[in-house]
């Protein structure tokens, strides 16, 4: 399973940027586990460079086909992803981009899309995410990379 590679924990340093908000630097930590089922339960934190907490979410991530990745995540912000996309092998890794629908709680900022791109090479994970949200359409947000610890 592809999947498989995914496990672990990584840590890293992202940088953040939006038309609505002034752009910002972050640690991230993504925590990744097999769950005895086929799928992976994911737990992703993000802090300051002064250390406080930033944003926190969570979710599964499962592949139905061994070309197919489906993401479904949970943020306290008042958002459900539901994503679907493709898992490729590239060089050495593979590779997942996915997008999707996005459930908004009636309290929290509209967001109507995003899109999650990972690659995973080794101990190196990478990762872009954009959205289209509060009537700015898809732009890029965010981009990291992290370690396997």
């Amino acid at each position: 399973m592809l999947l498989a590679s995914l496990i672990g924990t990584w840590r890293g340093k992202g940088a953040g940027e939006y038309p609505t908000i002034a752009p910002f630097n972050y640690t991230e930590e993504l925590q990744i586990a097999a769950s005895g089922k086929p799928f992976l339960n994911y737990r992703q934190c993000t802090w300051s460079p002064a250390g406080d907490p930033m944003h926190t979410e969570v979710g599964f991530l499962r592949a139905p086909r061994p070309d197919a990745i489906e993401f479904i995540i949970s943020q306290p912000t008042g958002q459900t992803e539901l994503l679907e996309g493709v898992l490729s092998e590239i060089p050495g890794g593979i590779r997942l981009e996915l997008a999707g629908r996005i459930m908004n709680t009636a309290t929290a900022k509209q967001v109507d899309a995003t899109q999650r791109s990972f690659e995973i090479v080794g101990d190196r994970l990478t990762y872009n995410f954009a959205m289209a949200a509060v009537s700015v359409p898809m732009t890029h947000h965010l981009r990291a990379e992290l370690l396997r610890q």
